[in-house]
């Protein structure tokens, strides 16, 4: 049967219902809450420098020593270990978490005594925790996180020296680790009380050791964890021994550019979870109560009574 109903017809009612759909789509747009018809903003930033770079990089530089043992170094397949390397890490984790960033590449640069300020000042290196101790003088310089170590400065000798004391040093000769604040602490003792003392400055613990080793000289002036763990390194620990009382307290802490107060913040938060968890001690067993690598030997160290109270009260500020 022919169809007799004109084009033109066709057209126009086409025309008609099209106009009719697109204006109930048009409503139904404007019935829509305004909410949902604007793009989702982007995760805003940090106002951190050095969160933000992180957030933007997706890379995170840490610090290192290559010697402090048991805290910062090189274990026999040139990986980076110890207990205040593994708090760094932990608390790179926390960042993570604040920051939503389900991956982080960690950049590990190596430092020494005495490029380790340079390196954190000019941005080289955004956290660096090793055996730093925060002093009054660096604060100046660079930010420190909540302590998390406390240690002492002892002398380590040859077993059966006349040495057994800071006293006893007149005549002799001592290395430090140029840089620190055992070389400014023994200068210091020096000049006070006159003595003749021969100071050999080098550029690592490890090369302290090698110079009381072979003769250099007879005592080695250093924080008490770090000589107890040079005694562990030793051919023969029971040649060598730690004596004499504290001339001062140390405490070690994070390094970081000051200014920054987010990034410490963050930093801190991290650090002040494991202390008051139980983990950082749990960490601490691991690393001065239980033989570590790659010797397998033990520090048989337990805490002090000050690092049991930073445990129950953390703090940032330094000592003596």
């Amino acid at each position: 049967m022919m169809d007799l109903t004109p084009r033109s017809s066709l057209t126009r009612h086409g025309l008609q219902a099209l106009r009719r759909c697109g204006a109930a789509v048009l409503l139904a747009l404007s019935l829509l809450p305004a909410q949902a018809q604007r793009p989702v903003p982007e995760q805003a930033l940090p106002e951190s420098e050095t969160l933000r770079r992180i957030v933007e990089t997706g890379t995170i530089s840490l610090g290192h020593r290559e010697s402090s043992v048991p805290f910062s170094y090189y274990d026999s397949r040139k990986r980076v270990v110890g207990y205040s390397h593994e708090l760094m890490l932990r608390v790179v984790d926390g960042l993570k978490t604040e920051l939503k960033l389900p991956a982080l590449t960690i950049r590990l640069v190596p430092l020494t005594t005495q490029n380790r300020i340079p390196l954190v000042r000019n941005g080289t290196v955004d956290l660096e925790c090793a055996s730093t101790t925060h002093t009054v003088e660096r604060a100046r310089l660079v930010a420190f996180s909540t302590t998390f170590f406390v240690a002492g400065t002892r002398l380590l000798v040859r077993r059966g020296s006349p040495i057994r004391d800071f006293a006893d040093l007149d005549g002799h000769a001592v290395v430090v680790t140029a840089g620190t604040t055992s070389e400014r602490l023994l200068r210091t003792h020096i000049e006070r009380r006159r003595l003749q003392v021969r100071i050999v400055t080098v550029r690592d613990h490890e090369e302290a050791f090698l110079a009381l080793e072979s003769g250099r000289a007879e005592a080695f002036m250093m924080d008490d964890a770090l000589l107890f763990g040079a005694r562990a390194r030793a051919v023969r620990p029971d040649d060598w021994e730690v004596v004499g009382v504290p001339m001062s307290q140390e405490a070690y802490a994070c390094m970081m550019r000051r200014g920054d107060t987010e990034f410490k913040a963050a930093v801190d938060r991290a650090l002040v979870r494991l202390l008051q968890s139980g983990e950082a001690m749990r960490i601490y067993q691991r690393w001065f109560q239980n033989p570590i690598p790659p010797w397998g030997l033990n520090l048989n160290w337990p805490p002090s009574p000050a690092m049991l109270q930073l445990q129950r009260r953390p703090n940032d500020q330094p000592l003596g």
